[in-house]
């Protein structure tokens, strides 16, 4: 994979936004806010971090695996994984359209490349890519699994049945992120279900945890999952802390879960537009 620099992956996520703006408003259906918050760190995931092969093979042998637990959010994978190659950016018209590969949430029965599970009901990507990590080491593969968790998904039990499980059997080719933006569907989680210490949580269930505190800016996502590499396989699963807002990239999205499945009108998608560098070319 060619290293890019951080203003050549800075372009690249603004396209990105205006992906995931364009379909989401096209069908007037699905998830922009935090697929913005998030398009640093896929972007810096897919085009400098992951080793992959957009030759797609479901079983994955000799990459790094990636595995999207909040579904929801599928807009921003399919941007990513189109940029990268795995299909033609055209198809991003057709998402959420009836027979689409690119359905609301990711699914396998469509077949499109990149994707490994249907995703979206939370609480179960951990457990996924746990197992993976797993058959990784029997296999003696000595590529990542990575996973990345919505805040909101802290809540469901599972995840934390999960956590016990990894740090219990040494899973440490595992690389979790949470995307930490504090807001979830009805509002901040502080007030749905206070998340307190996401940090402490983990490290008393025996996790290593690294905070990525800036998670929009691209230099400081880089080098957080850098870091978290390098803390990789020394004994624990690594999670990720990633500091995010909602909405990231447009002044009226930004840092409220108001946008969390709301459309924008085309007057706001103009706005946005406007707010975002056309850098790869609109499909």
């Amino acid at each position: 994979m060619e290293k890019k620099s951080i203003e050549q992956l800075e372009q690249i996520a603004s396209q990105v936004r205006r992906d995931c703006l364009r379909m989401v408003h096209a069908v007037q259906s699905g998830h922009p806010g935090a697929s913005l918050g998030c398009t640093e760190f896929f972007t810096a995931l897919y085009f400098d971090q992951l080793h992959h092969d957009t030759d797609f093979k479901m079983e994955g042998k000799g990459e790094d695996l990636f595995f999207l637990s909040n579904g929801h959010i599928s807009p921003v994978w399919y941007s990513v994984l189109s940029r990268s190659g795995y299909f033609s950016p055209e198809e991003m018209n057709t998402f959420r359209k009836l027979n689409s590969r690119l359905q609301g949430h990711p699914a396998t029965e469509e077949g499109l490349p990149g994707i490994r599970i249907a995703s979206g009901s939370l609480g179960q990507g951990l457990s996924v890519a746990i197992g993976a990590a797993q058959a990784k080491k029997i296999d003696g593969d000595e590529s990542t699994v990575y996973v990345l968790m919505g805040d909101g998904e802290q809540e469901e039990g599972q995840i934390w049945e999960a956590a016990m499980y990894a740090a219990h059997w040494k899973v440490d080719n595992l690389i979790a992120t949470i995307d930490l933006n504090r807001q979830q569907i009805d509002g901040a989680t502080k007030d749905i279900m206070n998340l307190i210490d996401l940090r402490a949580k983990y490290e008393s269930f025996g996790w290593v945890v690294n905070d990525i505190f800036q998670g929009n800016d691209m230099k400081s996502v880089v080098e957080g999952l850098e870091e978290a590499k390098s803390l990789s396989r020394k004994g624990k699963p690594v999670l990720n802390l990633l500091h995010t807002e909602m909405g990231y990239g447009v002044d009226f999205m930004v840092g409220t879960h108001k946008w969390h499945g709301v459309a924008p009108s085309d007057e706001q998608l103009e706005d946005a537009l406007s707010q975002l560098p056309e850098t790869l070319g609109d499909y």
